[in-house]
């Protein structure tokens, strides 16, 4: 899911250096926001994603760095529409990710899981 006035990336347009920590000024590297449920990060996700779901992204937004790029994942992409509306709304630059972490595995993009499952998103 895309709309016009969000901005929006495929998978094979992301950067590849994600990292969830904090990083020193001199290599901000971009943040890559999963923002799907619990349940569904568990099953597989990004290495190096930051995990915060939709519901919670106003209690946790000082987990966000302002001077880094966010790219927003969820699963197919609506969840990550409407939280890149409100990060761009409060100021952040945020990106949609098209396709969500369902085009992310088609891609061939790595994944990892909690536990001992195999990653998988479908």
């Amino acid at each position: 899911m895309t709309i016009p006035h969000v901005s929006s990336v495929t998978v094979e347009q992301l950067p590849t250096d994600f990292v969830s920590v904090p990083t020193s000024a001199d290599t901000p590297r971009p943040i890559l926001l999963d923002v799907r449920e619990l349940e569904e990060w568990e099953l597989g996700h990004a290495p190096g994603a930051l995990h915060i779901p939709m519901v919670d992204i106003p209690l946790r937004i000082d987990e966000l760095d302002y001077d880094r790029e966010v790219y927003v994942v969820c699963r197919h992409g609506g969840r990550s529409v409407r939280v890149v509306e409100y990060l761009v709304h409060i100021g952040y630059e945020a990106v949609q990710v098209g396709g969500g972490m369902v085009a992310w595995q088609r891609a061939g993009r790595p994944l990892v899981a909690e536990g001992d499952v195999e990653a998988k998103i479908y």
